[in-house]
């Protein structure tokens, strides 16, 4: 049984079906007798535009990820954030679309509530389905520490097994008969999880073409580290691997959607952040009387440096030299910070860096240039995410750690990893996944 392997397809096909029944449920509800086809159809055609976009709100919620099966617990908060965001897209549609001559309020309303209860049995249904499946088997060749990390992962998350794994760096020598074919024969593994140009790998790949016939499925096992990770696995940074991944010339039709995405939305921020902007001012200066705005020098793309401004929230603009000097004591957040940086209010000035084109809503987190200075030092192939331009929020925020206050080159290196991630794969695509991501965080008051 291999439901696992098609797990979006399947979950996305139940997710519609769900939608479906939930309109059939909200006019039987409303009208307490069944619906009949003509009134049925003639609702299905904007409900199923609705839904089709609710579909989409999902994907880049990451309700269809391919390592959702490790974040099953926290499965159900994420459906219910994409719901919440879906309705307001449902009101939106309906009230302001009004092509299709109604205007559902009584249904809409059951009709959400349907929908969310019925998306909730079907994933209930199909994680009890897919937990009965039996793991299939997987072959796993290569080096260093993301083997161990990934075959790690791969068990713990279920629905592969990995039956043999070699790493090469162990001193472990490749048989190809032992390691990969009897495996596949006799244990009945179905992938192989394989670094392709290893020098120790290279000789044995003819050997391994005539297993294509037998049904296995080869991956890359870079590949699969990035997703299953989201990061680019550290050992094979290198002067090729950007000359392979990493395009410097313009992607015209991106960069121009992304730059109408900035001065859209980044308006939009700067508009409606000015009452709380005029309310921090108040609460500043009956606090100490000081300046409302701070500036920051940081690293923007090309290695030049932009001036940021953000709301103040410590005793003195320190531009990054929070620990003081021989002048000035150390600096501290202030109690009005504190409440700032909590609430993420301190943030909102820099929608004005957005519309001046200093940095982007989405991309690698700018930072200050001595630290910057000292990782280009002691980390190779730093100042590669400064190929693009810096943004307020991106992947490296959702799903690395960083530095709050100084230098952390270990932390820096695992956070270029996601950086790099994001570099080699930006889209339009990525950016409203990461988009919709953050705004959970910030309606969670959480973040990193």
């Amino acid at each position: 049984m291999r439901i696992l392997r098609g797990r979006p397809i399947f979950l996305a096909g139940g997710d519609a079906l769900a939608f479906a029944a939930a309109l059939y449920a909200a006019l039987a509800l409303r009208y307490w007798q069944l619906p009949d086809g003509a009134a049925y159809l003639r609702h299905l055609l904007p409900f199923a535009i609705l839904a089709a976009v609710w579909l989409l709100v999902f994907f880049v919620a990451g309700l269809y990820d391919r390592h959702a099966p490790i974040k099953r617990r926290t499965e159900p908060r994420m459906l219910l954030y994409a719901q919440a965001f879906n309705s307001l897209l449902a009101v939106a549609f309906f009230y302001f679309v009004p092509a299709f001559g109604i205007a559902p309020k009584t249904i809409l309303f059951i009709y959400l509530g349907a929908s969310l209860v019925l998306l909730s049995l079907w994933r209930w249904i199909f994680w009890r389905i897919a937990a009965s499946a039996p793991a299939e088997g997987a072959v796993a060749v290569g080096r260093g520490e993301e083997l161990r990390e990934l075959c790690e992962e791969i068990n713990r998350r279920g629905g592969y097994r990995i039956l043999r794994s070699v790493n090469l760096d162990c001193g472990s020598t490749l048989n190809v008969q032992d390691d990969i074919v009897k495996p596949v024969y006799e244990l009945g593994a179905t992938t192989v999880i394989i670094d392709a140009h290893d020098p120790a790998v290279a000789p044995i790949l003819p050997r391994l073409y005539n297993l294509m016939f037998a049904n296995v499925f080869f991956v890359s096992l870079h590949q699969a580290y990035e997703d299953v990770f989201g990061r680019v696995p550290p050992s094979l940074v290198s002067h090729g691997w950007f000359l392979e991944n990493i395009q410097t010339k313009p992607h015209l039709l991106y960069d121009a959607a992304k730059r109408v995405f900035d001065i859209v939305v980044g308006g939009l921020i700067f508009i409606c952040s000015l009452p709380l902007i005029a309310l921090s001012w108040v609460a500043l200066k009956l606090q100490d009387g000081g300046p409302l705005f701070g500036f920051q020098d940081r690293v923007g793309q090309g290695g030049r440096s932009v001036r940021l401004v953000k709301l103040r929230t410590m005793n003195y603009n320190d531009n990054g030299e929070w620990q003081g000097t021989g002048e000035r004591p150390k600096n501290e957040v202030t109690k009005v910070g504190k409440f700032l940086r909590k609430t993420r209010i301190d943030e909102l000035p820099q929608a004005w860096n957005v519309l001046k084109g200093d940095v982007s809503l989405i991309g690698p987190r700018p930072e200050f240039p001595k630290a910057v200075k000292q990782y280009a030092e002691a980390i190779p192939y730093y100042s590669a995410r400064h190929l693009i331009k810096p943004g307020l929020t991106g992947w490296a925020q959702i799903y690395a750690e960083h530095p709050h206050h100084g230098v952390d080159v270990d932390t820096t290196r695992a956070k270029l990893a996601c950086d790099l991630y994001y570099v080699k794969n930006r889209s339009f695509w990525l950016d409203l996944t990461i988009a919709l991501r953050t705004a959970a965080t910030l309606v969670r008051l959480e973040g990193k």
